[in-house]
């Protein structure tokens, strides 16, 4: 089932990020004098508290990208929009999101481009889908699928925040991606699928069908005994090119004159891809030579890549639902400041 606001409330193609002077509704990230970060949704009356003072709401509002501003005790802010790393960093979730480094690759290996039909399944807290509304543009269409109508919601109030308003290129699915699927979208019309769950391969037939040829599909999975299942049913099913596996590890460096040398912390393993594309229907890929190896598997093997065995982190009912109304309150804030900027271009 499909649960879209209403017309008034979408936007053609997801916009770029609004510029010029703070308004009231905006997400503001503010920058303190140790680094410390604080990110707020500007409304009249607002206050920041913190042990250093209080920073009134109404001193950003109307005050420039890029300004610095000073709380009662004296204390100085960098008040920024928040970057789309940034506010998926800091936005309410109700699952795990996918995290910058593996949204970028996910981008580059899969390809999505300007115009693409893109799926992916599960939605999670939005974070994903915020990069793939950018990447496929105002001519694409992006397909998000979830099990769970709670953390439908928490990803659709992410993305209407940083939008302002529902990009009417998007459709979010409550149901099972192997039902719903096949009765969204036609047969080889999707080019690119991107999954994000706990047992990928339970989807990859229905992904072959709905793929076109030379289309790509994307698994994003915790795990390595994840990685092996996907990789091996791909492999099975003789639809699709030989799986390429990887994982993404930043370092980052400090660099402060002649003081140079890598971060004492990194971004280190979060999670594998692994990526295939769709063959031509009745094409054979050519025979694939390697060296002999342990590459059968027992019933006993099987068993250990099941749902169950590789885990499931579960969120408490109490916080989703905190983080229900965390995401709401901040789209409804991009509501407002959305309708200010509407009010001001009707005059």
């Amino acid at each position: 089932m499909t649960d879209q606001p209403p017309a008034e409330n979408r936007i053609p193609h997801p916009a770029s990020r609004p510029s010029g002077p703070f308004r009231a509704g905006d997400r503001v990230q503010l920058t303190g004098p140790k680094g410390r970060l604080h990110t707020i949704t500007l409304r009249p009356g607002g206050e920041l508290h913190t042990h250093h003072g209080v920073l009134k709401h109404e001193q950003l509002i109307g005050l420039p990208d890029g300004s610095v501003v000073a709380n009662s005790g004296g204390h100085e802010y960098l008040a920024l929009r928040p970057l789309l790393r940034d506010f998926v960093m800091s936005m309410p979730r109700g699952a795990a999101i996918v995290y910058p480094k593996d949204a970028a690759q996910i981008l580059a290996e899969a390809d999505v481009f300007p115009g693409a039909t893109v799926v992916e399944a599960g939605v999670g807290s939005g974070a994903l889908s915020l990069w793939l509304l950018r990447a496929v543009g105002a001519s694409g269409r992006l397909l998000s699928f979830e099990r769970r109508a709670d953390f439908a919601e928490v990803a659709k109030a992410n993305v209407e925040t940083f939008f302002g308003r529902m990009p009417a290129n998007w459709d979010v699915v409550v149901g099972d991606l192997v039902e719903a699927l096949p009765a969204t979208v036609g047969a080889a019309s999707v080019d690119r699928v991107i999954l994000d769950m706990l047992a990928p391969w339970e989807c990859i037939d229905a992904v072959a069908d709905a793929l076109t040829p030379g289309g790509v599909v994307v698994c994003y999975v915790a795990t390595a005994t994840q990685l092996s299942r996907v990789a091996e049913y791909i492999r099975n099913t003789g639809l699709f090119t030989e799986p390429d596996a990887s994982e993404t590890m930043v370092r980052g460096w400090h660099v402060d004159g002649l003081a140079v040398r890598p971060d004492h912390r990194m971004v280190a393993h979060t999670g594998f891809l692994l990526w295939a594309r769709r063959l031509a229907p009745g094409a054979v890929p050519p025979e694939r030579k390697r060296r002999a190896s342990k590459s059968s598997y027992s019933d006993e093997d099987v068993e250990l890549w099941t749902p169950g065995a590789v885990g499931d982190r579960e969120i408490t009912d109490k916080n989703l639902r905190k983080r229900v109304r965390e995401a709401q309150r901040a789209a409804e804030g991009a509501r407002q400041a959305a309708a200010a900027d509407d009010a001001g271009s009707a005059e």
